[in-house]
């Protein structure tokens, strides 16, 4: 959540960055100034009208001491009066406190000023590219056709029991799997990272304070029984630890690492895009997430931008790295940079990682905190990314490790999975 004070001492800035995002913000940032002239008129006079009452409580108490029953009684009715108005003040001013926190939820947060204007993913800047595109082997398939002919990946079985887009791994898949999880956790141990294992459901006020409620109310999975929510990412139980705390400098950066089964409803995907591995509505992913402070969050950017370039790397996949633009920007991030790989017998490029800066955004909503050495407190800011999320991980290694005699296994996963070949 953008904080009022920038909002009200930046009001054409918010309203010219927003646009970058396809937002026309004016009509909501002028009504949430409105409102706090109200919150501050209501305030003040509140205020006064205490301060009055007060003094007449004084006067009242002397008038009694002094036997001057009649008088104070007199004045007794004019601190009825005054407690009275001073009920009407607080309750416009809480009255304009609810309405401006209802439409300050509804404000996406402002974009980087890097952030490059465009309205989708075709207006993305490539920033970085490596790898070689594998030549496949003129009988090469797609994953989906791939997983039936080595029985790894059933997704017919997967639509049995629950319905599309949970499949079911088995055998070799669920063994490569597992082992892409441990590799994931592993790197990320060794890179420092603490490990997290969350919950895999949250309640309202987890899913408000990194920013899916309610923006993204109708994409996740709901429990009305219990009131919960299924996690979309691990990024959404991780970040809450830190709700309503304070955190010392000493105690920066937090970095916590975490894999959990996601789900999305992914509602109103469709066609040949979503085949298969390339969208979900329960995939694996290992998450990373970091807590900073605001100097040091974009270094922070930069540094896990880095970490997860070394994942790919080592997984042997071609890949790129694209600086989203203000329009396919998430409602809560700053900053993002997307990961995809190049799936050769697909022929395109798929979305692997997000990561995302948030600065201040969530930290405003969940009242996280850092108290400096002053005393003084100021916001954390917040990061997270995927390192990484399993599905299009999978599906590209498949397709392009497929040699005509079986599908190879990248070397740095052969110890996890205790076999180099799916024939």
């Amino acid at each position: 959540m953008l904080s009022l004070q920038v909002i009200r001492e930046n009001r054409q800035e918010v309203i010219d960055r927003l646009k970058i995002k396809q937002v026309d913000a004016t009509e909501f940032v002028d009504r949430i100034i409105r409102l706090d002239d109200i919150r501050r008129e209501s305030q003040q006079e509140m205020d006064a009208l205490n301060a009055q009452s007060n003094a007449l409580a004084k006067e009242i108490g002397i008038l009694f001491q002094s036997g001057k029953g009649d008088e104070a009684k007199g004045l007794k009715e004019q601190t009825v009066e005054l407690k009275s108005r001073s009920k009407e003040a607080e309750a416009s001013m809480e009255k304009a406190v609810k309405e401006m926190e209802e439409v300050m939820v509804l404000l996406p947060n402002l974009p980087h000023p890097s952030v490059p204007p465009g309205t989708s993913a075709d207006d993305n800047e490539i920033v970085f590219e490596e790898g070689i595109i594998p030549e496949l082997h003129g009988e090469a398939v797609p994953h989906w056709d791939l997983v039936q002919q080595y029985r790894i990946i059933d997704f017919a079985l997967g639509n049995k029991i629950t319905g599309a887009g949970f499949p079911v791994y088995q055998g070799k898949g669920a063994r490569l799997q597992r082992a892409l999880i441990n590799f994931f956790l592993d790197q990320a141990l060794e890179d420092g990272y603490a490990e997290i294992q969350p919950p895999y459901m949250i309640n309202a006020a987890s899913g408000f304070g990194t920013g899916q409620l309610p923006d993204k109310d109708g994409q996740m999975y709901y429990v009305p029984e219990d009131d919960l929510y299924l996690i979309p990412t691990a990024e959404v139980p991780v970040t809450n630890l830190y709700r309503d705390v304070i955190l010392k400098p000493s105690d920066l950066p937090v970095r916590h690492v975490a894999y959990s089964a996601c789900f999305r409803r992914e509602a109103g995907s469709y066609g040949k895009d979503v085949r298969g591995l390339n969208r979900l509505h329960q995939f694996d992913k290992v998450e990373i997430v970091q807590i900073t402070s605001p100097e040091n969050s974009y270094p922070t950017l930069e540094e896990m931008r880095k970490y997860v370039t070394g994942l790919l790397r080592k997984l042997g996949l071609p890949f790129r790295i694209v600086k989203l633009c203000g329009g396919d920007i998430s409602f809560t991030s700053a900053m993002t940079y997307d990961f995809e790989v190049f799936s050769a017998a697909q022929k395109r490029w798929l979305e692997v990682s997000s990561v995302s800066n948030f600065e201040a955004f969530q930290a405003n909503r969940m009242k996280l905190r850092i108290k400096d050495e002053s005393g003084k407190m100021i916001p954390a800011h917040t990061l997270n990314g995927s390192a990484l999320a399993l599905p299009r991980i999978l599906a590209a290694i498949l397709e392009n490790y497929q040699t005509p005699g079986g599908i190879r296994i990248p070397d740095v996963l052969i110890p996890y999975t205790g076999f180099d070949l799916i024939s």
